[in-house]
């Protein structure tokens, strides 16, 4: 009699996979969303010219470089300074009010990738008068991208797309005065983030470590599964103070069962106001 077949031996492989690494590694990718985890996971098995999910497993298992390149596929790095121009326009007409009425400010910038919008976050803050008494908390997963954040240094032939993104945003200065070139880079002035803190964090596993004014976590919950991003939702739930503001991304909101703990300041640039 032939065995009833139960499951796909893949989905077996990326749950045997994400287990792995997370037990091996501490790193928990198991409550992503899994198109996206799939592919990045098959890069990987491709790039280490492995025939299966399985024995990219072994490699992991066994090779912490293994390890770090697959970290580095797994990790959401797409991004760019003043990326969404609009958003840091009604950054600075809906929400820079709010924070101006803080004696002190702590912004939280979740998934901070490679820092552009971290140091984008300090710049709208320099310019707005409230750099001086706040505090940017720059966090990722990744320890090589929080070391890139860090350093401020960014491709120089990125400054032009760079400085379009400033002045669409609202910036009210020469974008130029805010780095030096270095070669083939440019060097972003220390002073933006002389107060910030970069920091490894996992919103899959972490918790609450401060309580913040502004939390800004752009176009990372959509790689997420809902469980996942449920999680996340009481995690800056529990992080905000009262009246502070949510950011998200363009795709995504407030979950249905957070929704009455929010007052919508803009629907388009998914800004979000704790009520309570």
């Amino acid at each position: 009699m032939a065995v009833p077949l139960a499951e796909d031996p893949e989905r077996i492989e990326v749950d045997l996979l994400l287990e792995a690494v997370y037990r091996r590694y501490a790193y928990d990718f198991r409550g992503y969303a899994r198109s996206s985890l799939r592919r990045r996971l098959w890069r990987r098995a491709h790039e280490e010219q492995v025939a299966t999910l399985s024995a990219l497993q072994e490699r992991v298992l066994h090779d912490p470089l293994v390890m770090e390149r697959l970290l580095r596929d797994l990790s959401i790095n797409v991004t760019e300074m003043f990326r969404d121009p609009n958003f840091f326009k009604a950054l600075r007409e809906k929400v820079v009010p709010i924070l101006r009425t803080y004696p002190y400010v702590r912004v939280w910038n979740a998934g901070c990738s490679t820092g552009e919008e971290t140091f984008s976050l300090a710049i709208v803050l320099a310019e707005e008068g409230l750099l001086d008494r706040s505090r940017i908390y720059a966090t990722d997963i990744n320890d090589d991208v929080l070391a890139r954040a860090r350093s401020g240094r960014f491709p120089l032939e990125k400054m032009k797309r760079y400085t379009e993104n400033y002045v669409r945003a609202g910036g009210t200065g020469d974008f130029s005065r805010y780095y030096s070139v270095q070669g083939n880079e440019a060097v972003f002035a220390p002073s933006l983030v002389n107060g910030a803190v970069f920091a490894p964090h996992n919103l899959a596993q972490d918790g609450s470590f401060n309580e913040f004014q502004l939390v800004v976590c752009r176009n990372v919950l959509i790689y997420f599964g809902r469980p996942l991003q449920e999680r996340v939702h009481d995690l800056f739930l529990d992080s905000l103070a009262r009246f502070g503001v949510l950011a998200l991304g363009h795709k995504e909101s407030v979950i249905p069962s957070h929704e009455e703990r929010y007052e919508v300041l803009d629907p388009m640039e998914k800004l979000y106001r704790r009520s309570r």
